[in-house]
């Protein structure tokens, strides 16, 4: 018998905590509920967590705020936020911040699952994607994609798997048009609206780890793709 996915679920409201974390352990998830921000970031190392489901409006510690904890200690520990809001601004720091995915309350439990199911494996598969045998220069910037590593003379920058999984694409179409689409769907699965903006903050990122060689652009072809320019 294999052992169960371990998932962090913070949420504040009793009720609602109580029949998410009952819906998550009959899809056979092992689920542990805290009802602040404070103790779960107490507790979540304790335990080999695959996933977070974060609420965003908590007591002591808010989920923008656990969020940003939990990217710190464990960059690569995958996290969907919950809201009753479904403000722009919020979305935007959310996916910042480093979230996969936002749902607004009220939601379709069905869905929430879903979109579990696609991180998860996502997740277990990102590294794959990546010919690891490959070291590659970018400029004056060298690239490990087997490390998750950029290299600039004496400076070397850890990359998380998606920014990784997304400057690896970009190689593979330098001084071409990487397809928006084709990326969305093989990086993040989807290519809805909220993938697509996830990306957007992905390219910001790598734009300023590149911006010590001027040589090196990375372009927007608006409604199509990104460009990885090398003069």
């Amino acid at each position: 018998m294999s052992e169960k996915i371990k998932i962090l679920l913070v949420e504040d409201e009793p009720n609602f905590g109580t029949v998410l974390k009952s819906y998550l352990q009959l899809a056979k998830y092992d689920v542990d509920w805290f009802e602040n921000g404070k103790e779960a970031f107490s507790k979540f190392h304790t335990k080999d967590y695959k996933l977070c489901i974060l609420d965003v409006m908590m007591p002591e510690m808010d989920g923008f705020t656990l969020g940003e904890e939990i990217n710190r200690v464990k960059p690569n520990l995958p996290f969907i936020y919950l809201t009753a809001k479904g403000l722009k601004e919020d979305v935007l720091k959310g996916f910042k911040i480093g979230a996969q995915d936002y749902l607004t309350k009220p939601f379709d439990s069905d869905v929430l699952l879903e979109k579990i199911r696609v991180i998860l494996e996502r997740n277990a598969t990102s590294t794959q994607q990546i010919d690891l045998s490959k070291e590659i220069l970018i400029g004056k910037y060298s690239f490990l994609p087997a490390r998750r590593k950029l290299r600039f003379d004496n400076t070397e920058i850890k990359l998380s798997p998606k920014e990784c999984n997304l400057l690896f694409e970009l190689c593979q179409y330098k001084n071409q048009l990487m397809p928006r689409k084709l990326a969305l769907q093989k990086i993040w699965g989807d290519d809805n609206y909220f993938t697509g903006r996830s990306m957007d903050v992905y390219i910001a990122k790598l734009r300023k780890y590149l911006n010590k060689d001027s040589n090196i652009q990375i372009e927007n072809i608006h409604g199509n793709g990104f460009e990885l320019r090398i003069n």
